[in-house]
């Protein structure tokens, strides 16, 4: 299927709900998107589920989206498919098409498998510059062979909020080609579906963090100031 055909199907199907994911804090809802004869599967994450937060405003599905739109943006294929569904049964939220994983798989099972490693090296470069605050091991997924990041509602504040699981590869210099990738990025002007999702800080801050990342060469390591936690809770 074509990524037109996926984004016109996530965009415009019927969607059929058929029930909420476990272990999600927020309502995040299995469903399938129908249209002309044709269906995929989906995760939909309604505006109306999202409990409030003291450091993020509402709305985490746009910043799904925008997830989407920077991995996109930089060629590197991180994300699935995440759209703005403003008509969705529960209103306007984001919807992400599901992938197919394996059930046993996370970034704890997948780090010591060296295959895997360029990839999460660029997640981890993906992750700072998109200011992370959740990454759990089990937001890394292998699915249709290879490795997808989900759940990023909790990215693109304007503040240092950075919080993973991926520090094995701290200190490790950046592939030439993802070095390339973040100056081609810093160069151009921000795309703008990421400006219509984000602030103009949080596009500001997401400069920065592009050019943190450029000037180090490398990825960051890992640094417990006894503020900010580095890791998530819980882990997986």
């Amino acid at each position: 299927m074509s990524d037109e055909a996926i984004a016109r199907i996530l965009t415009e199907g019927e969607m059929e709900v058929h029930g909420r994911i476990a272990g999600s804090s927020n309502a995040t809802l299995l469903v399938t998107c129908t249209l002309e004869g044709d269906e995929i599967m989906a995760v939909y994450k309604p505006l109306t589920g999202e409990r409030p937060l003291w450091d993020f405003p509402g709305g985490l599905f746009r910043r799904e989206v925008a997830a989407y739109a920077l991995s996109e943006s930089l060629g590197w294929g991180l994300v699935p498919e995440t759209f703005v569904r403003p008509d969705g049964p529960f209103g306007q939220g984001s919807v992400q098409r599901f992938v197919p994983e394996d059930g046993t798989s996370h970034y704890f099972t997948l780090r010591d498998d060296p295959q895997w490693h360029p990839t999460l090296m660029r997640l981890c470069a993906f992750d700072v510059v998109a200011n992370n605050a959740d990454r759990k091991s089990g937001h890394v997924l292998l699915a249709e062979n290879r490795l997808w990041a989900i759940d990023n509602g909790l990215c693109f504040n304007e503040d240092n909020k950075l919080r993973t699981v991926i520090w094995d590869f701290g200190g490790c210099p950046l592939h030439p080609d993802d070095l390339a990738t973040l100056e081609r990025f810093a160069r151009d002007e921000v795309p703008a579906p990421l400006c219509g999702l984000l602030t103009p800080a949080e596009v500001a801050a997401l400069g920065d963090r592009v050019s943190w990342l450029l000037h180090l060469q490398a990825l960051p390591e890992l640094v417990d100031d006894g503020g900010w936690p580095p890791y998530p809770w819980p882990l997986v």
